[in-house]
């Protein structure tokens, strides 16, 4: 299987907050559409810091992470962002990878949307079809 891709949109969490409260419009809502590679192998949501001064997501803390080279850096996590699939969405605090051009789409925004990698395809899809499916246990 080659490497798969999708188009998804961020958008800062906090900016949508102070739209509905009227703080500010809602055009000023710091919004980016970009293609993530899809990596189930990356736990969460990664950005470039490009991506995180687009998107005017502060630093909340750092954490220890290990590359898919095995080396061990110091990643920052940033403020939340929503992210958006087609018809679905979900809210995650992404992790900030130094020196990184490449947005990586991980496991937990994946299984949040319900969503998978269609190895034939090579595509993301609805792991239920097209309506997303939430599971509470």
């Amino acid at each position: 299987m080659g490497f798969v891709y999708a188009e998804i949109t961020l958008k800062n969490v906090a900016d949508e907050a102070n739209s509905r409260a009227g703080v500010i419009k809602s055009e000023k809502i710091r919004t980016a559409t970009v293609t993530a590679l899809v990596d189930t192998g990356a736990r969460t949501l990664v950005i470039n810091e490009e991506l995180q001064q687009q998107l005017g997501l502060g630093v909340i803390g750092t954490k220890q992470a290990t590359l898919a080279n095995n080396k061990k850096e110091t990643v920052k996590i940033v403020e939340p962002v929503e992210v958006h699939w087609k018809n679905r969405h979900m809210v995650c605090r992404p992790m900030v990878a130094s020196g990184s051009g490449t947005i990586l789409l991980g496991a937990i925004p994946l299984e949040d949307m319900d969503l998978i990698v269609d190895p034939g395809k090579e595509e993301v899809v609805g792991a239920h079809g097209d309506e997303e499916v939430v599971m509470l246990m």
